[in-house]
């Protein structure tokens, strides 16, 4: 609601500030240009998400994504001790980090409420200490394939939009091991 009121005041203000410097043609160019080009970035991510969600469709199906989160268990087991002893809150989580590594931030979105949902249940009305780690972990993800950015890239005329994968990849790493990190810091910290 707040954003809402932010992004509202801002416009009005932008159309308020034409209007009283004489550029209300401007102003009105301008808007239509970037609802334009708004409703073109839109058709593009869409497209971009519909073939990556399809790709992640086939690697459900096919018994990869069981594979991966296979893959992933040990260390999401260290990080969610807790968690670990619920197949259900583990599946969650497993398909929300690997959704994530795969780029698919909107994907990855319901798997990470669901699987807050189960963890929800232990500790109701608090947020616990891994459910606090979900949230870093989610937020702070790792992306192998940054799907969503590629895109943008590409839309905006990018002959390379993957070129980006190293400077991805280290920064993401990086602000995972961080967030991590203080996560496990404050869980101590502000121990019960």
């Amino acid at each position: 609601m707040t954003m809402a009121v932010i992004w509202t005041a801002m416009a009005v203000l932008s159309v308020l500030c034409g209007l009283a410097t004489g550029r209300g043609e401007q102003v009105a160019a301008a808007a239509v240009e970037g609802a334009g080009s708004a409703v073109e970035l839109c058709l593009a991510i869409a497209g971009m998400l519909c073939l990556w969600m399809g790709v992640m469709e086939v690697m459900r199906r096919s018994g990869l994504a069981d594979g991966l989160s296979l893959l992933l268990s040990p260390v999401l087991r260290l990080l969610f001790p807790k968690a670990a002893q619920d197949r259900e809150t583990m599946d969650c989580i497993c398909a929300n980090v690997s959704a994530n590594l795969l780029g698919l931030g909107n994907a990855a979105t319901p798997l990470g409420i669901q699987a807050a949902q189960l963890m929800s249940r232990s500790s109701p009305g608090r947020a616990s200490d891994e459910l606090c780690m979900l949230v870093v972990c989610n937020t702070a993800s790792i992306q192998l394939i940054p799907t969503t950015v590629a895109t943008v890239r590409a839309a905006a005329g990018s002959q390379a939009p993957f070129d980006i994968l190293p400077a991805v990849w280290l920064a993401s790493s990086l602000s995972v091991g961080v967030g991590i990190l203080v996560c496990k810091l404050l869980c101590r910290v502000w121990r019960d």
